[in-house]
């Protein structure tokens, strides 16, 4: 099968595209064959040598994350996923083989039967994003009606579903982002958009129950200034590495609030859930741009360079 492959760490000149054997199917797994893989900042971060790298056991190595394409074969008769079925899901590099790649084996309990209402392509900007948002929003803030949260970089991938799931439960949502994005980002159910090139969020806003960073500490200390803006008790959640800033929960502590990281699990349960969201258009997914697999280094050059709107797409095979 085709499939893009790493030999070992680097910038986006290392991804390259080769003949690799096709995955043989285990246990409880299906092999899918992939129609479109999202891109992903954790996909960018390990090609770099950090992210999922350190746990990288031997090159090549094949990336991506997220998922969408037709079951090939399924573990027993019974399965409720079926060869033929559209599904739609994320995998754990390098647990699991990458979804760069024409077929990937996953485990059943990592897929959802996608959305009628979406193509492939859609769908496979969903999982890992969408989930990453739906555990931050609801699993970890349990975000309710009239919560305050401000959510920075809004206009990401991470960040455009979880402003929508916040204002789906209620919450009264601010975010960050560009003055190009701030219609957009209104659009998705936010109340407040703070323009970060020109306003500090912390001169804006004060008292709020929950911050979600996606931009992390070591940018301009946002987490720092997060802890600020939070109310007696309230809680930062971030997603970038909680390494870079150790004293994190320490520092919370210092000021009578609270701080925590996240991790995404490949969770079809909850994708699921998510799907029903999605079909009723509650939920959208905006796709910024559609490459095709030859065109990986391309989209790891854009995905790194931080400015774009919702989620980049690989196109794998046709629709």
């Amino acid at each position: 099968m085709r499939a893009v492959v790493i030999d070992g760490t680097g910038g986006p000149d290392v991804l390259r595209l080769a003949e690799v054997a096709r995955p043989s199917r285990v246990n409880a797994e299906c092999l899918v064959r992939v129609v479109a893989a999202g891109v992903n900042p954790i996909d960018a971060k390990s090609r770099a040598g950090g992210g999922a790298a350190a746990a990288f056991a031997e090159f090549p190595v094949i990336l991506g994350n997220d998922f969408s394409g037709v079951v090939v074969e399924t573990s027993h008769e019974a399965s409720p996923i079926q060869p033929g079925d559209d599904v739609y899901g994320m995998t754990m590099v390098p647990r699991f083989g990458g979804t760069y790649a024409e077929y990937i084996a996953v485990p059943a309990m990592f897929l959802a039967k996608k959305p009628r209402s979406l193509t492939h392509v859609e769908a496979a900007a969903v999982p890992l994003a969408a989930l990453t948002a739906w555990g931050l929003v609801v699993d970890v803030a349990k975000v309710h009606d009239r919560q305050r949260i401000l959510i920075h970089a809004g206009a990401g991938g991470v960040g455009h579903f979880a402003i929508q799931f916040a204002r789906f439960f209620g919450a009264v949502v601010v975010t960050t982002g560009s003055a190009r994005n701030a219609d957009w980002l209104r659009s998705l159910g936010a109340a407040q958009v703070i323009d970060y090139t020109s306003t500090r969020f912390e001169h804006e806003v004060h008292g709020l129950d929950v911050v979600i960073d996606l931009v992390g500490n070591s940018h301009d200390e946002t987490g720092v200034r997060s802890l600020g803006v939070l109310r007696p008790g309230g809680l930062l959640i971030t997603v970038p590495s909680a390494a870079l800033w150790p004293t994190m929960v320490a520092d919370a502590a210092s000021l009578g609030v609270r701080a925590t990281g996240y991790r995404v699990p490949a969770d079809g349960g909850t994708l699921s859930v998510i799907s029903r969201l999605l079909e009723s258009g509650e939920v959208r997914v905006f796709v910024d741009h559609v490459f095709d697999l030859a065109e990986v280094s391309q989209a790891h050059a854009a995905i790194e360079s931080g400015h774009t709107r919702g989620k980049l797409v690989l196109r794998v095979a046709g629709e």
